[in-house]
């Protein structure tokens, strides 16, 4: 590689990286889980220390265990407070260094430079990639992605030169993306891919082609060139030598495991994983079949991009049949030209294979796809179109001068794309707004774009969109809380417990919609009803002093002192600065000594 070229390269890419995602410093945070991880997160804004370091490696938020994601908010948050520009600004540094590190991955192992150039600016400019760098939630989509590509980086450096510092390296990384987002659960199998092609070490183990016979192909080949390397003696039995290439993954793979069994038991704890009596199996097979034509239509035509696609649980037959035969045909095809486009079979399969974990076969969250799911697998595709393209253009001259071009124009329109798709995560209301525009039947984004319209005062816009909602969908139990937030907001007291009521009757775990019925019902002086929903609520979070006093204050109204000193006691534990808790905790003391003075 030349270096000059290299440089020249590296600087290419941060430079349109900026220009496509720069605008992006100037937006703001959104309602959709940017509360839990950050604006209203605790934990995060205490910083960097060690009874954050101990938070983030025993919590489950949002229903996921990723210890390093959560740090990385904290460090965030140490460094900008609530500036969103600067957590955005994080996000795009590390997208950028995927970018770079993918170039030079590519690169090395391959020593295509001008296939690893556009693969990688097909990466880095793809609006499908906004969802992942313009979402400060979405940490762990650069952040995971940023380790799992440091952890090929070694891998190759590793099957270079076998030594077992570079080898721990590159497990190590692994882990800490494991630790980031567990959707790197598959990078095994993409170890195992890029050992096909263009690392060629199955090549070399089942074969060992005589020198006649390397150099004939040499001259007949029409793919790109890699690096030439010495090809081992013919092997007797080549089935020791394949095993190695399989054993030496055996501790990634078990840590895939490990992380799959964390992943599942925490979602299943945070309540995330939809059952089979609410989404039959057949439902999720159809959704995953239809999922991989719609994430391959998108990569191709990105357009009409939104931050939620609700799920469709009926899909006409032609659908369904016309999918399947899509990726039937395509998978025959990149096996039957595997021994001379193998690149397609790696760039095909690493696009099927990393898109597994969140298929929708063990359904987590309710939509049906998601634009950020495709970070890392996207980059299959961008492989079999660079390395596609190279192979066309070596046919003749003419096509050199159409292909060259409308590569480029193809980058330019990209980059376009994403820096409009950049500016609809202005804020809340432009995002969800848009969603709205660019799909049907969008309960989410009518939900959320209420909750953006309350918190501008704007509360009867903002119980239309509610009510909407929750025509396109009953069982909404976000839409239900917060139509009871905004009813309450206009002492509509009784339609408000009634929209609670039916919150926790949707999701029995709904840990504010409790706090707040049990609020609204003391208000009612429902004290004993009231009591019963806060002890509810502090069976699933017994940390949170706010529901403590709320407790302690129903337990007092309700002649229950002793009792209620204990709750007063315990919020002011949980936070030795809440003043209200000091204050009802006095009043309390004073009025039993009175008593018993009497």
């Amino acid at each position: 590689m030349n270096k000059r070229n290299a440089y020249l390269i590296i600087v290419f890419l941060i430079v349109t990286s900026f220009a496509a995602y720069g605008r992006i410093l100037s937006n703001g945070f959104i309602n959709f889980d940017d509360p839990v991880y950050i604006t209203e997160n605790r934990h995060v804004q205490s910083g960097l220390n060690m009874e954050t370091i101990k938070w983030a490696f025993t919590a489950i938020v949002s229903s996921n265990w990723h210890p390093l994601t959560l740090l990385a908010h904290a460090g965030d948050w140490s460094l900008f407070n609530g500036h969103a520009g600067g957590h955005h600004l994080i996000n795009l540094l590390l997208h950028i260094g995927n970018t770079l590190l993918l170039f030079l991955l590519l690169n090395k192992m391959t020593k295509a430079f001008w296939p690893s150039v556009f693969a990688a600016a097909f990466f880095a400019l793809h609006p499908l990639r906004v969802e992942s760098v313009a979402w400060a939630s979405e940490r762990k989509d650069v952040l995971s992605a940023f380790f799992g590509l440091a952890s090929l980086y070694v891998y190759a450096y590793y099957v270079e030169k076998q030594q077992l510092t570079k080898y721990f390296l590159c497990l190590l990384l692994f882990i800490l993306g494991l630790m980031a987002k567990p959707m790197l659960v598959t990078l095994p199998f993409i170890m195992l891919l890029l050992d096909i092609w263009p690392l060629e070490r199955w090549k070399i183990v089942t074969a060992a082609p005589s020198v006649s016979r390397v150099a004939a192909k040499k001259k007949k080949s029409k793919q790109p060139a890699v690096a030439a390397r010495k090809e081992p003696p013919p092997a007797k039995n080549s089935n020791p030598l394949i095993s190695f290439l399989i054993a030496e993954k055996i501790p990634f793979i078990i840590l895939s495991i490990i992380s799959s069994i964390v992943t599942v038991w925490a979602q299943s704890k945070g309540g995330a994983i939809a059952p089979l009596q609410k989404l039959p199996f057949f439902e999720r097979l159809t959704n995953a079949i239809i999922s991989y034509v719609s994430y391959l239509g998108k990569i191709l035509w990105p357009m009409d991009l939104a931050i939620f696609y609700p799920y469709q649980h009926a899909f006409p037959l032609w659908m369904l049949l016309g999918s399947l035969l899509i990726l039937f045909v395509i998978s025959f095809l990149v096996i039957l030209r595997i021994k001379d486009m193998p690149f397609l079979f790696v760039g095909w399969f690493w696009y099927l294979g990393a898109l597994i974990p969140v298929i929708g076969l063990v359904q987590v969250g309710r939509q049906a796809l998601a634009d950020r799911y495709t970070y890392l697998p996207a980059v299959g595709i961008g492989i079999m179109i660079a390395w596609g393209i190279t192979l066309l253009l070596k046919r003749n001259d003419w096509q050199k001068k159409i292909l060259i071009p409308l590569g480029a124009l193809s980058l330019i329109i990209l980059t376009v794309l994403t820096w409009r798709q950049c500016g609809y995560w202005k804020n809340n209301i432009t995002l969800f707004e848009h969603a709205l525009q660019v799909t049907n039947n969008n309960y989410l984004a009518h939900g959320n774009l209420g909750l953006a319209l309350a918190a501008e005062g704007k509360s009867e816009e903002a119980i239309t969109h509610y009510n909407a909602a929750l025509k396109i969908k009953s069982d909404d139990d976000n839409a239900h809380y917060n139509l009871g937030n905004a009813l309450v907001r206009q002492n509509r007291i009784d339609e408000a417990i009634a929209h609670y009521r039916e919150a926790v009757r949707i999701n029995p775990r709904y840990f504010t919609a409790l706090n707040n019925l049990g609020v609204n019902l003391e208000r009612q002086l429902h004290h004993d009803e009231a009591i019963h929903y806060y002890r509810q609520a502090l069976q699933i979070n017994d940390n949170n002093p706010g529901v403590h006093l709320n407790l302690g204050v129903a337990l007092a109204n309700s002649n229950k002192l002793p009792e209620a000193i204990e709750q007063f006691k315990k919020a002011i534990y949980l936070d030795p600065e809440y003043k209200e808790a000091r204050l009802a905790l006095k009043i309390a003391l004073d009025v039993e000594k009175r008593r018993g003075a009497k």
